[in-house]
């Protein structure tokens, strides 16, 4: 069992982070802010996927008037992404905004950051300072020669103490680096000097294959020693993908129950079916269930000889032979089925768990 950091609780719309509330997930739109539309339809997709606070990019006044609109609709909590003008972050916020992620430091002088706690104070909106590796001040950079987890850190604490010396506290803070190593180093070493909740993130972490495994390894390894409040996983395209990836390493280290598990055998020299095939078809279905009022596991096996016994504790599944297979119950043999009948009986199956223990 992981014990977490125990951090404050900071509320971005409907959703408590940190103090303990369930790790939360989130994205970040793509489109134009500007195209509503286009928008609002990504921000659908995302909490279809199991997003749970999406973040959204403000460049100009024109994209700050679209987010009242935006804000209304979503299904989920939005975060105004500002960098530099402190004039779109107050605009931002007159317009519903469910937070800011802002570095005050960023914003010039003392009383422009006034003015936004200001306005984020009167609203109860909280802010995430997102401290990033690449853009690290010129001075820090002179100072640490380069890039380093204590520039970051230091970064971190100077743009919070700006919020503090105002009297504001509603603060989240991220450390990210395209460098797995940095990142981790800085995270650890910011847990051990604040109590604010942290959001986890690798940035630039590429593509689906390479984000994938950075994404894994960085947010699976702080998320296993207790550190962190919330995630992104950062991929390049539609961040719909990013979405089953967190979900994943959250129920891998058992920090979030899912509904369904889907557990596959990686082939051997013993499959005689295209078990490759089979498994993404099951696995493109499990994603489109409703949520369940029981867990359900299902396994695709290749091997008809071992397979049900290996996956004995799996509500259903199949294991393939040659031109044949078959369909199991927790690892009891129910049919013997052609190849052709493996995957429609196994479907079969979930829809019918599905009718039974699909909530609402």
């Amino acid at each position: 069992m992981i014990q977490r950091k125990k951090t404050k609780t900071v509320q971005v719309g409907s959703v408590l982070i940190g103090g303990g509330a369930p790790i939360a997930i989130q994205s970040m739109t793509n489109t134009d802010t500007c195209d509503i539309v286009k928008t609002l339809t990504q921000i659908q997709a995302l909490a279809a996927a199991g997003c749970e606070v999406v973040r959204l990019a403000v460049l100009d006044g024109d994209a700050a008037e679209a987010l009242k609109e935006i804000a209304q609709a979503s299904p989920l909590p939005v975060i105004a992404d500002i960098h530099f003008d402190y004039r779109l972050a107050l605009r931002a916020v007159e317009q519903g905004i469910h937070g800011l992620r802002l570095n005050p430091g960023n914003i010039g002088a003392r009383w422009k950051v006034q003015e936004v706690v200001r306005s984020v104070k009167e609203q109860q909106i909280p802010i995430r300072i997102g401290v990033n590796a690449g853009s690290l001040e010129k001075e820090l950079l002179e100072k640490y020669g380069g890039p380093t987890a204590e520039g970051m850190v230091e970064s971190a604490l100077g743009h919070i103490r700006l919020l503090e010396d105002e009297g504001y506290d509603k603060i989240k803070v991220s450390l990210k680096a395209s460098s797995v190593p940095l990142m981790l180093e800085a995270y650890r070493k910011m847990a051990e000097v604040v109590d604010y909740p942290l959001h986890l993130g690798v940035t630039e972490a590429g593509t689906v294959r390479s984000g994938m495994v950075k994404s894994a390894i960085g947010i699976g390894a702080l998320l296993s020693e207790g550190i962190g409040d919330t995630l992104r996983v950062s991929l390049t395209g539609d961040p719909v993908r990013e979405i089953p990836v967190a979900l994943e390493i959250l129920r891998v280290l058992g920090l979030r129950q899912q509904d369904v598990d889907l557990i596959s055998c990686p082939t051997c020299g013993r499959t005689q079916v295209d078990l490759a095939m089979l498994a993404e078809k099951v696995d493109e279905r499990l994603l489109q269930l409703p949520a369940l009022d029981k867990p359900l596991k299902v396994a695709v096996m290749g091997c008809a000889v071992n397979g049900p016994g290996e996956a004995r504790e799996a509500d259903f599944g199949i294991a393939g032979g040659k031109g044949s297979g078959l369909l199991f119950r927790k690892g009891e043999i129910v049919a013997k089925l052609s190849e052709e009948e493996l995957l429609p009986a196994l479907l079969h199956e979930i829809e019918e768990y599905v009718r039974v223990h699909g909530k609402g």
